[in-house]
């Protein structure tokens, strides 16, 4: 037999009411706006949706701004597997950058 987790209902910072059963902390509308507004950012495009809302949770919104993270906490993130880092590191040398040692 498998259990769900019965979702909670939570407020954002910007006072949005959602419910959710796992343990991110990102507000889907907060995301949506968010992706809305990165349309012309350089993060990557192949991102999964939990790494780039993850990223933005943290307030990170283009490369510039990833450089100042080293590669551990980018990884402690909620949301960012292994898989997404060879993306960032690939994106970071496009620019000429990389993670904070």
């Amino acid at each position: 037999m498998t259990t769900t987790k019965k979702a909670t209902r939570r407020v954002c910072s910007e006072g949005h009411i959602y419910y959710k059963s796992s343990d991110c902390p990102v507000c889907p509308q907060c995301r949506d706006k968010n992706n809305k507004t990165l349309e012309d950012g350089d993060l990557p495009t192949g991102m999964s949706s939990p790494a780039r809302s993850a990223l933005l949770h943290e307030g990170i919104t283009d490369l510039k701004k990833l450089a100042q993270y080293s590669q551990k906490e980018i990884l402690a993130l909620h949301g960012i597997g292994k898989s997404s880092i060879p993306l960032l590191i690939q994106a970071l040398k496009e620019k000429e950058l990389t993670f904070k040692i």
